[in-house]
């Protein structure tokens, strides 16, 4: 590692848990270690590695081990594990590892001793069941058979030994505990009081220690009360089970009492150098597959950087209170305040529970999300060029009940983020917005409500430096979040690159007036440098916050005239990797902080709970606003569902957390009282009127979509988001042939042969040689040779000419195959692809020829470089996923296999709409969708257009869609109707295939003359099968299914693979042989399947994510979450070519109105409705 370079401990701190009085962990009541426990001790040393063989197994996710590798750097491995500077500082690591308290450690002074051994003796696991049972106690069955036992013992810094100073006295001791069951294990973590005594680690050069007596955050690891297994000092986790295993599960141990015992000072989590957690203390696990521990008595819910995908640019209007009545303005109040009338006005009131102005009132103790943009220039150091800074994302997220803020500032070069640092109350204003309110005061949001301009000036000492800054919060938006914008002007001070930066705790005064609020406060920093060296700064800080309250309530409780800020728990760091600029803090707005935990921030109340104080130490936790549970977990409560009519007509309700949105249904706006939805009079088309946001037209296409929609999408030869659209470079791509130049030209590209050769550049040949044969037409002289050189005589020196009862091929004129290839010594026909196979079932018998699909007569050049293996199916560029999700459709690009994550975009805007499935069209190259706010089937095409309604009557619940390209046919299903239909691809010529034995069908798919589809009736779900001209019916899944959610069919080996919400599981079958295969199982909500080559991705509502899945590994490989979370509905590809199939109906096969394949021959059928022209004829062919 570098010189200076940090190895933190990676452990996350407990926000979320009940805080319960237990006694601390001594250092003799850890299991006995040693040479008369019988331990083995590792190689002193500083980076030094041991294989222990097990006896018993080790379950560590979904895997288990039968050997462990011990280090001295605080941790236990699956796997040999590299040199420490591979891993240490660049964590999570690339190996299976369970880290106890990872850093730079050292044994080699004989004081420091690592022992380890697999026990099984009756003490050991009685102890270890014990712990078990205590952070588990409501799992029966709790018996280890093994337990591994590794102890750290007086283990030191590395690079502090010999220095003289003391470091080397600093000595951390602490012990790991992996207790394996039948079916799981468990790791059990020990940290005795005074067995941690330092911090930090470092390779070389320096070393960090703590600053103060006070520092507690070492203490808390061993103190802290709310751990996972009850007990101070020890924590519990399980790790892995069989025969799934879902994610790391923290212990619950059962805390009834909400009593605490009174204590001279209140004690916080410790420092975290890590942005940001809230979740319970944990050791790192590190491992290649993604895993989201679940924190008890929480929803997995994290404070995490939140990109929002704003359809529309935001208008929030900062309101003004004037002389007008509730009768004609209360709209104007937030969803959760009443509307008072006063003589010479009204105002806004929050209703209980609920804290703001009245015009933006948020529930108590409900987390909150910020989000905007920072712009300005910045001059670093003696700099005399600015550094520019251009709508800079800055999203945040506040612990209300704890007083808990994190910031982060995205995209800042690397030559201003170390020089940020120092600035935290850049985000610390949003910490006093929301800051913990002691009894009696007020935090900034309760005053101000959220709308509010701030001034700040920072004096930076001792080079005088001086920084501007500009921010305006305009209210909360529709997605919930607190908007602000900031403006940054001024020279900041230069700071290395690689330095750290920590700031001391402050206290800052608030002085009020009604509309006026002006603080300042001078503040300590300390800069170390990579190289170790410590500078000691400060900075002058004067800010003015403007805003409007509400003038004609007199009897509103003001805000004391002069308040206090206390911040503490501060951490700074610019994240070069990411060129993130994050801050977090604690913030206390009152005098003297009480004892109550409501007040201290330590309780045990969910995370959308508030804290509601009683007498002396008790309190009591309530759910907020919108949200259900016994406080101490809160899950959310669904409005649309409960209430369906509380939108009202002619609007679509969308649950959110904690609430709900109403909006408008197509053709609909919301009424000047923001409520009710009245029809829309002039739709704005933006695409003709110039106001959109796509690229120039050189790049880009501006599609009107209906009403005042609109998509953005690139031009051929160009990929972007529609709004950025960049050249794409088809040179790279290896258009050309081989024998050719490629030069790349703005959106294209063009080919030349070389000299020596001709053709068009695609293809090339010699200019004196003829042109090379086709594939049909060397196998026809193949099957002419063979016959002739089995012929002897003067005849084998004539032409060759095949014997009776030899077949050749047929080849048309430019070489490719003819479609319909007949053996004529015995009076057969059948039909080929483009490479000459028969396709099955099209073989006739003499006098009989079979209606083949006409194929391309061009001939596919031969291929250039190796020929890839027979059973490889290389994937063909340019084809995407598409999904839906709520009021939109997005596609992801695929690079192979991969998903190309960063190029993910929307296709198409229908904010109106709740679209549930997908299909598409690869010869129109249209997408089709479901939505059941119509209801209605549309479709649209990729490359952009109108949107087009296919079937908009007759639906209720239409949820599953499937396309037959070849015969050019629409097959859907309808849950409320409970039926099975058909149509053609423009919607006419509609039929219901089956409207009985149908509870709940959703997916159906077609493969060439077949139908499945599924029917998640909880009392008895089940897979069926039938022709597309829905004879030979038949159930063919019926036993261990849930909620069949999605469907599939893979083309190239027939198998039909299903996603199960009910048992977790997704499974394959071939539906010829009926052989059952589980691909993965333990997933969590799965919605929507689709196949392609040998992985499947599906969309998961839990996760609100798409995942991919290797059918071969049988394992998950990739997830994608997009930016704007919310459930994904369906999901489909858009194949850059067709996949080979046939089917009779593929020219209508002479069929008057709907043909409709069936294996061996075809239906013709009439639709359901007659119309006028052509008589119908039904007939069976």
């Amino acid at each position: 590692m570098s010189p200076g370079s940090r190895s933190w401990w990676w452990f996350w701190s407990c926000l979320l848990s009940l805080s319960v009085p237990s006694r601390t962990l001594e250092l003799q009541e850890l299991f006995k270690f040693g040479e008369e426990a019988g331990d083995q001790q590792l190689q002193p040393g500083s980076d030094s590695t041991a294989e222990l063989p097990l006896n018993g197994s080790v379950f560590f996710f979904s895997q288990t081990f039968d050997k462990v590798y011990i280090n001295t750097n605080g941790f236990v491995a699956f796997a040999d594990p590299p040199a420490e500077d591979e891993y240490l500082g660049k964590m999570p690591s690339s190996f299976n590892m369970i880290a106890a308290l990872l850093g730079d450690l050292d044994s080699s002074d004989g004081k420091g001793r690592v022992y380890f051994r697999e026990d099984s003796s009756p003490d050991v696991l009685s102890r270890s069941a014990e712990h078990i049972k205590r952070a588990f106690p409501r799992d029966d069955g709790v018996e280890p058979t093994s337990a591994l036992v590794v102890t750290w013992e007086n283990m030191v810094a590395q690079g502090t030994l010999g220095r003289g100073d003391e470091l080397d006295a600093k000595r951390n001791t602490f012990q790991l505990v992996v207790a394996s069951m039948e079916s799981s294990s468990c790791a059990i973590l020990l940290y005795p009081i005074g067995g941690l005594q330092f911090l930090y680690t470092a390779s070389q050069g320096t070393y960090f220690r703590t600053t103060t007596d006070e520092e507690t955050s070492i203490r808390d690891l061993t103190e802290y009360e709310k751990t996972t297994s009850g007990q101070a000092g020890v924590w519990v986790y399980e790790i892995g089970s069989s025969p799934f295993f879902a994610s790391i599960t923290p212990g619950m141990p059962l805390q009834p009492r909400y009593t605490i015992p009174e204590t001279p000072e209140p004690r916080y989590p410790p420092v975290q150098p890590r942005y940001p957690d809230p979740n319970p203390v944990e050791p790192r696990y590190a491992n290649p597959e993604p895993v989201q521990p679940v924190p008890p008595y929480s929803r997995p819910h994290q404070p995490q950087i939140v990109v929002v995908d704003e359809d529309e640019n935001l208008d929030v209007n900062v309101f003004r209170y004037n002389l007008e009545t509730c009768a004609h303005n209360s709209h104007k109040c937030s969803a959760f305040a009443d509307c008072r009338d006063y003589s010479d006005g009204y105002c806004c009131h929050c209703r209980p529970g609920f804290y703001g102005n009245g015009k933006d009132c948020v529930a108590d103790g409900k987390p909150q999300r910020m989000s905007g943009e920072v712009n300005g220039r910045v001059f670093v150091g003696n700099s005399t060029f600015p550094v520019e800074l251009g709508n800079n994302d800055l999203h945040s997220y506040v612990v209300a009940n704890d007083g808990r803020a994190y910031v982060a500032i995205s995209n800042i070069p690397k030559s201003l983020g170390p020089s940020l640092q120092p600035l935290s109350s850049l985000g610390g204003v949003i910490g006093w917005a929301f800051a913990l309110e002691q009894p009696g005061y007020q935090n900034g949001f309760s005053v101000t409500g959220g709308v509010f301009s701030r001034q700040a000036e920072v004096i930076f000492q001792p080079g005088n430096e001086r920084l501007s800054i500009k921010q305006r919060f305009e209210g909360i938006d529709e997605h919930d979040h607190l908007v602000v914008r900031t403006d940054l002007e001024g020279r900041l001070p230069a700071i290395l690159q690689g330095s750290s930066v920590q700031i001391n705790p402050y206290k800052e005064i608030y002085q009020y007036d009604r509309n006026f609020i002006t603080s300042s406060s001078n503040r300590d920093y300390t800069v170390t440098s990579p190289d170790g060296a410590v500078q000691t700064r400060s900075y002058q800080w004067r800010q003015t916050v403007t805003f409007q309250s509400c003038p004609h309530d007199e009897a509103t409780r003001p805000a004391p005239s002069t308040q206090q800020l206390s911040v503490d728990q501060i951490f700074v760091m610019f994240d070069a990797d990411n060129n993130l600029v994050r801050y977090a803090m604690s913030n206390r707005i009152g005098s003297v902080p009480e004892q109550n935990p409501c007040f201290t921030g330590r309780h045990g109340c969910d995370i959308n709970a508030a804290c509601r104080p009683g007498e002396g130490l008790q309190f009591t936790c309530e759910c907020t606003n919108g949200f259900t549970g016994d406080g101490r977990y809160c899950h959310d409560i669904d409005e649309c569902r409960e209430t369906p009519q509380v939108c009202g007509s002619n609007a679509v309700c969308s649950n959110q957390p904690g609430t709900f949105r109403c909006e408008c249904a197509r053709g609909f706006v919301f009424a000047s009282d923001g409520k009710t939805c009245i029809e829309e009079d002039r739709p704005v088309d933006h695409c003709q009127r110039g106001t959109h946001d796509c690229d120039g037209p050189e790049r880009a296409l501006c599609s009107y979509t209906g009403g005042s929609a609109y998509a953005c999408s690139c031009l051929p030869g160009f990929v972007g988001n529609g709004r950025g659209c960049r050249d794409v470079d088809e040179c790279q791509q290896e258009r050309c042939h081989r024998d050719a130049v490629c030069s790349n030209t703005q959106g294209s590209y063009t080919c030349q042969c070389q000299p020596g050769f001709h053709g068009d550049g695609f293809r090339c040949s010699p200019t004196s040689s003829e042109r090379e044969k086709t594939q049909c037409e060397r196998h026809r002289e193949s099957a002419q040779t063979a016959t002739a050189t089995s012929g002897s005589g003067f005849f084998s020196f004539l032409r060759p000419r095949p014997a009776v009862g030899q077949y050749v091929p047929q080849c048309n004129e430019h070489g490719a195959y003819e479609p319909t290839q007949c053996h004529t010594s015995i009076g057969q026909c059948w039909c080929v692809d483009a490479n000459g196979q028969e396709i099955p079932n099209t073989r006739t018998g003499p006098g009989s020829t079979p209606l083949c699909e006409l194929t391309d007569d061009a001939v596919t050049p031969p291929p250039v470089g190796p020929t890839p293996r027979p059973d490889v199916h290389p994937v063909a560029p340019g084809t995407h996923l598409l999904f839906a999700q709520s009021g939109k459709i997005e596609h992801v690009p695929l690079d192979g296999y991969n998903m190309k994550m960063e190029e993910a975009k929307p296709l198409l805007h229908i904010p109106d709409r709740v679209v549930i499935a997908v299909a598409y069209d690869c010869v129109e190259k249209m997408v089709y969708w479901t939505d059941i706010t119509g209801p209605a089937i549309s479709r649209a095409g990729i490359s952009g257009g109108d949107i087009s309604p296919v079937i908009t009557t007759d639906l209720q619940s239409p949820e599953g869609i499937a396309i037959d390209h070849v015969a050019r046919l629409l097959f859907w299903t309808d849950s409320m109707r409970d039926t099975v239909e058909v149509s053609k691809l423009d919607g006419s010529q509609r039929r219901v295939l089956f409207d009985t034995d149908l509870i709940n069908p959703r997916p159906i798919v077609t493969n060439p003359a077949r139908l499945y589809w599924a029917d998640w009736n909880r009392d008895g779900p089940k897979i069926e099968m039938s022709n597309m001209d829905g004879t030979d019916r038949i159930v063919l899944v019926k036993d261990d299914l849930g909620l069949p959610n999605g469907l599939t069919f893979d083309l190239d080996n027939q198998q039909l693979c299903w996603a199960d919400a009910g048992t977790r599981k997704v499974e394959c079958m071939d539906p010829h042989r009926r052989l059952r295969r589980k691909i993965v199982e333990g997933i969590q909500y799965p919605f929507s399947l689709v196949s392609f080559g040998r992985n499947l991705y599906y969309t998961d509502w839990r996760r609100e994510a798409v995942v991919a899945v290797d059918r071969q590994s049988e394992k998950e490989t990739e997830e994608f979450l997009p930016q704007k979370r919310s459930r994904l509905y369906g999901i489909t590809t858009t194949p850059t070519q067709c996949p080979q199939a046939y089917n009779y109906c593929a020219n209508n096969g002479g069929c008057s109105h709907l043909c409709l394949p069936r294996l061996g021959g075809f239906t013709c059928r009439c639709p359901d409705t007659a119309s006028a022209g052509a008589p119908c004829e039904e007939r069976n062919l």
